[in-house]
């Protein structure tokens, strides 16, 4: 199995969207972080001819990400919990272990999908790895999928990404 690590794209900004009292859970994409995702999905789509599951964390910025990969990848979505900020990385391997797909995408959040990446590729619950808004990481999972038995691919920011669309 493929699985393709994608961090969400430029969202609100943080301590503002707090100050006003609001959920953090709630904070979308701002409008050039769309725009940016947009461009990062047609880059992706040179890389990968396609994408047969796309999980993503319920946070609104993940979801609007992930709505804007399935468009250009003509694929379902599914959201899952083990995927918000916090999760134990071990919750997403079991999800991924009753996946069927060749290519499977997720969208998350920092450090919680650099320390997955970490966990599978070396076993390690820390984080040698680190992910930029909008970029996205190919990980090759071997069988059987468990911590420490996967190969990094690639890893690539979103400027590289975006060059990939031109």
């Amino acid at each position: 199995m493929r699985l393709v690590i994608i961090r969400h794209g430029p969202a609100g900004d943080r301590a503002e969207w707090e100050a006003e009292g609001r959920d953090d859970r709630l904070r979308p994409l701002t409008s050039e972080g769309k725009k940016e995702m947009r461009r990062v999905a047609k880059g992706l789509a040179t890389l990968l001819s396609r994408i047969d599951v796309l999980a993503t964390s319920p946070l609104v910025r993940a979801v609007q990400t992930g709505e804007i990969l399935a468009s250009q990848y003509d694929c379902d979505t599914v959201t899952l919990e083990a995927l918000a900020p916090g999760h134990d990385p071990e919750q997403v391997v079991k999800w991924l272990r009753s996946q069927r797909g060749d290519t499977v995408a997720i969208v998350g959040h920092e450090p919680d999908l650099s320390t997955l990446g970490c966990y599978l590729l070396a076993g390690e619950r820390s984080s040698f790895l680190t992910l930029k808004k909008s970029g996205a990481g190919l990980l090759e999972l071997n069988e059987p999928a468990d911590p420490g038995n996967a190969t990094l691919e690639w890893l690539l920011i979103p400027r590289v990404l975006k060059r990939l669309a031109e």
